[in-house]
């Protein structure tokens, strides 16, 4: 009793931030996956029950329970025992077929009257880069996005496959060195939320992770003019130090950055800069205050 009462205590301070979506892309991710374990469950549920009922109806002193030693085939039951499970498939298939061309990510999301934030994300090691070609601004680590509005992603990597991964926005998608993968996702609610690489990468893979903040438009538009107003610039050389392997690299962001240089990245004009890991970047700062959601 005393172990079944602590493992339930240690248990209820886990999270489960994929079923808690907060975008509609995350919420057709959970009802994918309740949909499939539902019509499992139909399966397993009677299957379970029959299992028991069987031992126990056709136990040794249940005298009234008729036994058949010489019987060997029969149609009807041959039927069920195929029929079903291949209904289930049929289904299974079906629903899934349908759910991964509805959430397909470079499937742009239908949100009317509202134009998509465009962000560059390249995986670095041991680090994210976030591109706003739009507003000119860049930031490392950290992610700030309007409430309610779609955001289009164009992802790759300067080093070796990663998986960009919100939970509660919605779909993973891997990045990969020599070209741009697309994702579109969505924040309904203000919240911070964790992201992460969902594929090991190295010695920093642990701390590869970023928060990605979803503010009211008036609050992203003071974080991009705080941005605006101070830290560095990246251009070719700001991105050739930032490239060095390093770890436990503090949020920050750059006031400016070189047009062209997400494309210059993805096409590999630009190569990452070889060097050892480090434990920070000499160019940290915190990440802007106005991030933080009313």
């Amino acid at each position: 009793m005393v172990c079944a009462v602590s493992a339930s205590l240690l248990l209820a301070g886990c999270g489960a931030p994929v079923l808690t979506p907060e975008g509609p892309v995350a919420r057709g991710d959970v009802k994918v996956l309740f949909d499939a374990v539902a019509l499992m469950l139909t399966i397993v549920v009677p299957t379970i029950a029959l299992t028991l009922g069987f031992a126990w109806w056709y136990r040794a002193a249940n005298t009234r329970a008729g036994r058949l030693p010489r019987f060997i085939y029969s149609g009807r039951i041959e039927l069920v025992v195929w029929a079903v499970p291949l209904l289930t498939i049929m289904f299974l298939g079906g629903m899934i077929w349908m759910g991964s061309h509805d959430l397909d990510p470079a499937t742009p999301l239908d949100t009317p009257g509202a134009k998509p934030l465009e962000v560059q994300v390249v995986s670095l090691d041991w680090k994210w880069l976030f591109i706003y070609p739009d507003e000119g601004v860049a930031s490392v680590n950290t992610l700030a996005v309007p409430v309610g509005r779609p955001i289009h992603f164009s992802l790759t990597s300067a080093s070796v496959m990663n998986a960009f991964y919100v939970p509660q926005m919605g779909s993973m998608i891997y990045t990969m060195n020599g070209m741009a993968d697309n994702l579109n996702l969505q924040a309904d609610k203000p919240g911070t939320y964790r992201g992460f690489s969902a594929m090991i990468s190295g010695d920093g893979f642990a701390d590869m992770h970023f928060d990605l903040h979803a503010v009211p438009p008036g609050q992203y538009a003071a974080w991009i003019a705080a941005a605006k107003a101070a830290g560095p610039l990246l251009d070719a050389a700001g991105y050739a130090a930032l490239s060095r392997q390093s770890a436990h690299v503090t949020p920050f962001t750059y006031r400016a950055v070189q047009p062209g240089l997400f494309q210059a990245i993805v096409s590999q004009q630009i190569a990452p800069a070889p060097g050892p890991p480090e434990k920070s970047h000499s160019n940290t700062r915190v990440f802007p205050k106005p991030l933080e959601p009313k």
